[in-house]
């Protein structure tokens, strides 16, 4: 019983944060909106249609693709009894031979698993493990570095909000297509609680000072050189919602690879922050391609440690 009442406020509470969403993007939308009804109604009307398929494109198919993909987990590839979930097997094995970045040896050997639910349990868990894991932590770091660059050049708390909600999305929807499955409606709805605080976070952000991070001596040194402080101001809210998002995607990684009961929140906090912060400067020297190569070659790390990383 007590079970239930934690999935039903958890469902409560994703739904809350989606009517939030929804409200806040309505209402950005509405707002400038009226600002362009000023030059003419026409104007208005086609950018009240233009944010209508973004919207759809952007925001509501992600969704869906996300809702009506198949429950699944890699925990499920490790089951002692695959015959339980043969079906669900060949579901997510159909899904992933469509996946043109599988290599032809994995894809070869899912094909030849497909008549035995043991051995298809193990192709699948191979896949996953020693190639899916690896593509799906690229897809974070891409949409990391999206963010960051974003948010760092709008400067508009509102719009940053609405870019973390977008590229989060886009981000859960990507993995989930990369697996051919999702997680459960229960873990589906604390990504969307954790996309929406992320967001709201991104935009308090804006208001963020430079003087609130570095000491007092580093702010005397770079009082020297003109413009530096409002371009480090906007790297830091970059880097702290590429922080966010990189934690958000790795606690989407970990849902889809151990969606088990005893994957205990601690844990996934503890974990993703982890690794987020493992993945971070990899991001920043993506993202800080305009500095000089000598300044972002000191974040990249080695291919070998980027192996290492990936193949935790």
């Amino acid at each position: 019983m007590k079970k239930d009442s934690t999935k039903k406020l958890w469902y409560l509470a994703c739904v809350g944060a989606l009517i939030l969403i929804i409200m806040m993007i309505t209402s950005s939308i509405l707002q400038i909106g009226n600002q362009l009804a000023t030059l003419h109604p026409y104007v208005s009307y086609g950018f009240y249609g233009l944010a209508v398929i973004l919207i759809w494109f952007l925001l509501i198919r992600p969704v869906l693709i996300i809702l009506f993909s198949p429950a699944f987990s890699i925990d499920t590839t490790l089951d002692s009894h695959p015959r339980k979930t043969y079906k669900t097997f060949k579901l997510v094995a159909k899904r992933l031979l469509d996946n043109d970045d599988l290599p032809a040896g994995e894809k070869e050997l899912i094909k030849k698993s497909l008549k035995d639910p043991k051995a298809l349990r193990d192709a699948l868990n191979h896949a996953y493990n020693h190639h899916i894991k690896k593509q799906m932590n690229q897809v974070i770091r891409n949409h990391a570095k999206t963010v960051m660059v974003s948010t760092a050049i709008s400067q508009n708390g509102r719009l940053d909000f609405i870019t973390v909600i977008v590229v989060n999305l886009r981000m859960i929807k990507d993995l989930v297509v990369m697996c051919g499955f999702r997680p459960s409606y229960r873990n589906l709805s604390k990504l969307v609680i954790n996309v929406f605080t992320t967001a709201l976070i991104a935009e308090g952000l804006d208001n963020l000072k430079i003087t609130d991070v570095l000491p007092q001596s580093t702010m005397n040194m770079l009082g020297e050189m003109p413009f530096i402080k409002p371009v480090i101001s906007s790297v830091v809210e970059g880097m702290s919602n590429a922080l966010l998002t990189l934690r958000i995607g790795i606690v989407t990684r970990k849902y889809l690879f151990d969606d088990a009961e005893d994957l205990t929140k601690e844990k996934i906090r503890f974990g993703a922050l982890i690794e987020a912060a493992k993945h971070l400067p990899m991001v920043i020297a993506d993202g800080l391609m305009i500095f000089p190569q000598s300044m972002w070659n000191m974040f990249k790390p080695k291919a070998k440690k980027l192996e290492e990383l990936d193949g935790e």
